[in-house]
């Protein structure tokens, strides 16, 4: 989002320029509420102003008098859904099991709105919910010692792990409900794997193919999210340690 759009939808995600006219039974939120409504049941590409202006039964132009356009539109969306169960993580709650409570809080939100993937992808605009998410986020590290380089390299990182876990798991759950299963890639491969993945040729994966007992070792989303967090987590610890001279 450039400078130009950034300059109305700030505006637009605090709620300082709305200005209902008397009669006028739209509003930000419920545009909003109504938007999140569809993506959630249609998918982002169907959210335009024309489908919202039906679902509200309202002329499409009416709509702009509130929100500019669909730039705008998602950047509320997001700030609007991000809000969702977001409170203060506990003082006495140390950093990791405050790190390890907002990656499954965001897992949650984008299982919730898998939407949501299409529009991290870049900064989005600060509105309240965003900011205070990041405020969230930044006091499980604050007293950590990290700098402020690695402060923001860890949530970043974090940030991209959660991100493309849940790609992993969206992407899977969309094949199932287009009726691909998993077990029907390792179903399609298996009649090959004996002949073509030559143990000599291809030993790291035979090993981890026989590890597995010839199933898919990639299904379970949860323990691939679960492993991956705290082996992150874990490397974070060790220089904390290392540094405090345990």
């Amino acid at each position: 989002m450039h400078g130009a759009e950034l300059s109305r939808v700030l505006p637009l995600l605090w709620r300082t320029t709305e200005r209902p006219s008397p009669g006028d039974r739209l509003s930000v939120a419920r545009i909003v509420k109504h938007a999140v409504d569809l993506a959630d049941a249609s998918g982002l590409e169907r959210v335009t102003m024309r489908a919202l202006a039906q679902e509200l039964s309202v002329g499409t132009m009416s709509l702009y008098t509130h929100i500019p356009g669909k730039p705008e539109l998602h950047a509320l969306m997001l700030d609007q859904v991000t809000g969702e169960d977001l409170r203060p993580v506990p003082e006495a709650t140390g950093w990791r099991e405050a790190l390890i409570e907002n990656a499954h809080n965001d897992r949650d939100r984008y299982l919730r709105h898998p939407w949501l993937l299409q529009l991290t992808a870049t900064r989005p605009p600060s509105g309240p919910n965003v900011t205070a998410k990041y405020d969230r986020d930044l006091s499980a590290l604050d007293r950590t010692g990290l700098t402020a380089a690695e402060i923001t390299a860890t949530m970043i990182t974090l940030a991209v792990f959660v991100q493309g876990a849940v790609q992993a798991e969206v992407d899977a759950a969309a094949a199932r409900a287009a009726g691909f299963e998993d077990g029907d890639w390792w179903q399609a491969h298996r009649p090959y794997w004996s002949r073509v993945v030559d143990p000599d040729r291809f030993p790291a994966i035979h090993r981890q193919f026989e590890r597995a007992g010839r199933s898919d070792p990639d299904t379970d989303h949860r323990f691939n999210f679960d492993f991956g967090l705290d082996r992150l987590l874990d490397g974070i610890e060790a220089l904390l340690e290392r540094r405090s001279g345990r």
